[in-house]
């Protein structure tokens, strides 16, 4: 059973930074895809970037340049960190492997950018 949680969030102010850590626990991560996803209030959950087992990382185009993921394999951690962040980027942030998040879903941090 793979339990996946999520920290780091905070309420921060416009133009701010944050990094968010993913720990994968009961199975290793240094194969597979991982993604970063995020749900705001009244929306579906969607990717926002995932990284592939050899490091590279791909972004939607609303934080690319912002935001940057990478990997821990030996820790079997996930990270993203996100910068210059702006009041659309207010979600729930989660973590599951990519591109079929077979994994529960772990509670998620709240990230919350005040304008």
């Amino acid at each position: 059973q793979v339990q996946l949680v999520e920290s780091g969030g905070d309420l921060v102010q416009s133009g701010g930074s944050l990094r968010l850590s993913c720990a994968v626990h009961g199975r290793p991560i240094q194969f597979n895809n991982m993604g970063w996803y995020r749900q705001a209030p009244g929306k579906e959950r969607d990717l926002v970037a995932d990284i592939d087992s050899d490091g590279f990382g791909k972004y939607v185009d609303s934080v690319k340049g912002r935001f940057t993921i990478s990997r821990d394999n030996a820790k079997n951690l996930l990270y993203l960190i996100m910068n210059n962040l702006k009041p659309e980027d207010t979600a729930v942030y989660y973590c599951n492997y990519w591109p079929n998040p077979f994994a529960s879903w772990g509670q998620g941090t709240q990230v919350t950018v005040s304008s």
